[in-house]
């Protein structure tokens, strides 16, 4: 498998969470009948800053992504940095949907250090 063919296989798989995620805030909105905002619902107005902190985020790992495999990172590193950011996005909406806190601040933390991690290795790469 290429670098670019690597990538996409976590490119892919972060679409479909954000797909998933705006489809739980659809149903919601759909179920409280609500069409704008989140009408005094909790629950929709946790589903739309789960889906929200998915779209700060994931974008910016998946252009890192991307960038490695342009730039001829190793498998092995885009594997690395893909496997990291998909865990950490599946499980910051599990821990804000009512599951393990911890899942919420991990799935955080493993997120930064994604974001940290791509910064420098495409830094180094841009440079060597």
């Amino acid at each position: 498998m290429s670098e670019l063919q690597t990538a996409a296989v976590y490119v892919a798989a972060n679409i479909l969470i954000l797909v998933w995620l705006a489809f739980r805030v659809v149903q919601r909105r759909f179920k409280g009948r609500i069409s704008i905002g989140d009408g005094g619902s909790e629950d929709l107005a946790v589903a739309i800053r789960i889906h929200g902190n998915a779209t700060e985020y994931i974008p910016a790992g998946l252009i890192g992504l991307v960038l490695l495999a342009l730039l001829a990172a190793p498998v092995w590193m885009i594997h690395a940095v893909g496997v990291t950011l998909t865990v950490a996005r599946l499980l910051h909406p599990i821990g804000m949907s009512g599951g393990p806190i911890l899942f919420r601040q991990l799935g955080i933390l493993l997120s930064w250090i994604v974001l940290v991690s791509l910064a420098v290795a495409l830094l180094y790469l841009a440079f060597s």
